[in-house]
C-alpha cells in the first residue's frame, strides 16, 4: 500500500525526533529520570535562549562546577552566571535594551563569554567580529549591521577610528595598566564589579548571535543564529560521542562557527571548557594534559600546526583522556587527516558545513579509515542532496554537482535580506561534491573556484591535496588564471619544509605522474607562506 507523501513525511519526523531523545538520552542531556529537571532546562532555554539558558540551568544543577579555564585561571557555572548577571543590569542601565545590536570583537577568554550570556539575558544581538578583520571591514560590518556599542580587547584599539562616534565602547581584556588606558572607556571588570549581581528578569524575546561569513572574497555577510529545538543538538552528538561533565580545549575561534557551537554544546553538557586568548600548538597540548581533555576543537590550520610539532614534543604531553579530535571550518586534506590519527589514534571526526547550513555531514575515524578525505554522512535530522546546474537531482554515485543541505541549524537568511539558493527544501552550501560508492560524502571544492581549461573541469582541490602528500610540502593552494589558449590554466602556490629545494618542474612532474595532464599547474610559485584569514582559510583572492 502506498501512503501519501505527507505521510511518510510525518513518519521520518517522528523517528527522527525519537533518535534524537535517545541520542541526547546517551550524552546525557536528557536527565532521565528526573524529567522535572529536564522541563525546567526546556523553559530556561525558552526563557533566556540556548547559551543563556544552559549557564542557568547548569548554575543550579552544580554550583560549584568548573565551567571555563582561561588565561586567567578556573569560573565555576554560578560565577558566570552571577556576574553576567551584574554585566546585563550595568549594560541595561547604559542604554542596551531588547533587540540593540552589540558588537564584540575579542578574543576567546571571560570577557567575550560573559558578554554573550549579558547580551542574551537582556534580549540584545551580539555580533561576532572577525578578530582578523581590517579597519574597512570592521567599518562596512559596524555600519551595516547598526552595531550600537562595541566590546573589544584592548589589543584592537587602534580600529576603532573606522567605527562611527555614536557607538559606545567596552573594554573586555586590558593588556596595559590604568595610567596608559582611557579612562572614559568603561571596563567590563569594573562594571560587574559596581553591579548587583541579582537574576534579570527575562526578556521578551531572547537575544541571539549574529555570525559572520568568513570573508574571503570581500566584506562578510551576517547570518543570525535562530533559537532552535533542543533535539537539533543531536545533529552534533549523533556522529561525535560527546557526554555530560567531561572537559573539552577549544582551539577554534568562538567568534567562528566551530568554536560557538561547540562552546554552547559544552555548556549544555555541563562541561568545563579550557580556552586561551591565542592559539599556540604545545600550550594546547599541555592544556589537554592538564584537564585530562576529551574533546578538542580546531579548525585544520591549527590540527596541521600540532602535528607539525613532531613526535618527540607530542611524546611529552598525556593526550590519551583524548576521544574527539573535531575538525571543521576548511578542507581536512587526507594526508592531514591521516597524520592527526597516527598522532592522536582513531579520534579525528570531520565534520562538514557552514555558517549558513550549520551542520551538514560528519565523518567518524571508521569513515575516515575507510576514505580519508570524506566529510561523511549526514547525522539525524540533516539531509544532504547533490544538484547539477539545471536544478535536477544526481543520484549517481560518483558524479559531482552541487551540494544543498537541510538542517534545523540552518540559518534563515542574511541580515541584508538576501539568501542562499534553495531547491526542494535545501539550503545550498556553495560547494560541489559527490558520494561515493558506500555513501560517504566527498567536497570537491567551492562552485565558483572550478575552472574550465581546455574544455576539461578541474577542481583544485585534488590537485592541492597531492601536493601535501609529498613530506617536503607544508602546503598548498591551487587557483585558476587566465590563459589565451586553454580559457584558464592552473597555477600552484606552495611553502615548503624547513630546509628543502624543490623547483617548478618538481612539482609539475610529481602532479603529471598522479592526475590527468589537464590537471598539471601550468605555473608555480613558492611562498614562505599562504594568506589565511583568522579561522585559518586560505584567502584566494591574494593569490593569483
Amino acid at each position: 500500500m502506498r501512503y501519501p507523501p505527507v505521510v511518510g513525511e510525518l513518519a521520518t519526523k517522528v523517528t527522527e525526533t525519537v533518535r534524537s531523545i535517545e541520542v541526547m538520552w546517551q550524552a546525557g542531556l536528557v536527565p532521565f529520570p528526573r524529567l522535572d529537571e529536564g522541563v525546567r532546562s526546556l523553559s530556561a532555554i525558552r526563557r533566556f535562549g540556548p547559551f543563556a539558558g544552559t549557564v542557568h540551568v547548569a548554575a543550579r544543577r552544580d554550583p560549584s562546577a568548573v565551567a571555563i579555564v582561561d588565561d586567567l585561571g578556573p569560573l565555576t557555572f554560578r560565577q558566570l552566571d552571577a556576574q553576567s548577571n551584574a554585566l546585563a543590569r550595568a549594560l541595561s542601565a547604559r542604554g542596551i535594551t531588547p533587540g540593540t545590536v552589540v558588537a564584540a570583537l575579542c578574543r576567546d577568554h571571560r570577557g567575550l563569554v560573559l558578554s554573550m550570556l549579558a547580551t542574551g539575558k537582556l534580549g540584545a544581538r551580539l555580533l561576532l567580529m572577525n578578530t582578523g578583520f581590517a579597519k574597512p571591514q570592521l567599518a562596512d560590518v559596524a555600519a551595516r549591521e547598526e552595531v550600537r556599542a562595541l566590546i573589544y580587547d584592548e589589543e584592537f584599539t587602534g580600529l576603532l577610528d573606522a567605527v562611527a562616534g555614536d557607538v559606545d565602547h567596552y573594554l573586555a581584556w586590558v593588556d596595559s595598566d590604568a595610567a596608559h588606558r582611557d579612562e572614559s572607556i568603561p571596563v567590563l571588570d569594573e562594571l560587574i564589579a559596581s553591579s548587583d549581581d541579582r537574576p534579570v528578569p527575562a526578556p521578551a524575546k531572547p537575544g541571539g548571535f549574529v555570525l559572520l561569513t568568513s570573508g574571503t572574497t570581500g566584506t562578510p555577510k551576517g547570518a543570525p543564529r535562530p533559537q532552535v529545538s533542543p533535539l537539533d543538538s543531536a545533529q552534533f552528538l549523533d556522529r561525535i560521542p560527546l557526554r555530560a561533565g567531561e572537559s573539552t580545549y577549544m582551539g577554534a575561534p568562538l567568534f567562528h562557527g566551530t568554536g560557538l557551537s561547540q562552546f554552547i554544546l559544552s555548556f549544555a553538557l555541563g562541561s568545563k571548557v579550557v580556552m586561551r586568548r591565542k592559539f599556540k600548538p604545545e600550550e594546547a597540548l599541555k592544556g589537554i594534559a592538564d584537564h585530562k581533555c576529551t574533546a578538542l576543537v580546531l579548525v585544520p590550520t591549527m590540527l596541521q600546526r600540532i602535528v607539525d610539532l613532531g613526535q618527540d614534543t607530542l611524546a611529552k604531553y598525556d593526550t590519551s583522556s583524548l576521544r574527539i579530535v573535531f575538525v571543521a571550518g576548511s578542507a581536512l586534506s587526507p594526508d592531514l587527516g591521516n597524520r592527526a590519527t597516527e598522532a592522536f589514534g582513531d579520534v579525528v571526526h570531520n565534520l562538514y558545513g557552514s555558517t549558513e547550513v550549520a551542520v551538514a555531514t560528519v565523518a567518524t575515524p571508521e569513515d575516515w579509515r575507510k576514505a580519508p578525505g570524506t566529510v561523511g554522512r549526514p547525522p539525524v535530522g540533516c539531509r544532504v542532496a547533490i544538484y547539477d546546474d539545471q536544478g535536477q537531482r544526481i543520484t549517481e554515485r560518483g558524479v559531482t554537482g552541487r551540494v544543498f543541505v537541510g538542517s534545523g541549524l540552518s540559518f534563515g537568511g542574511y541580515t541584508d535580506g538576501r539568501n542562499k539558493e534553495i531547491i526542494d527544501g535545501l539550503l545550498s552550501s556553495g560547494d560541489v561534491g559527490h558520494f561515493d560508492e558506500n555513501g560517504l560524502l566527498f567536497i570537491d571544492g567551492r562552485d565558483d573556484e572550478m575552472i574550465v581549461s581546455g574544455g576539461e573541469n578541474v577542481f583544485p582541490i585534488e590537485v592541492e591535496n597531492l601536493l601535501v602528500e609529498r613530506p617536503d610540502v607544508l602546503e598548498a593552494a591551487v587557483v585558476g588564471v587566465q590563459d589565451d589558449e586553454f580559457g584558464q590554466r592552473l597555477k600552484a602556490y606552495v611553502v615548503l619544509a624547513d630546509g628543502v629545494e624543490l623547483d617548478a618542474d618538481e612539482v609539475r612532474q610529481y602532479v603529471k605522474a598522479n592526475l590527468a595532464r589537464y590537471k598539471v599547474p601550468r605555473d608555480v610559485e613558492f611562498l614562505d607562506e599562504l594568506p589565511r584569514n583568522a579561522t585559518g582559510k586560505v584567502l584566494r583572492t591574494k593569490l593569483g
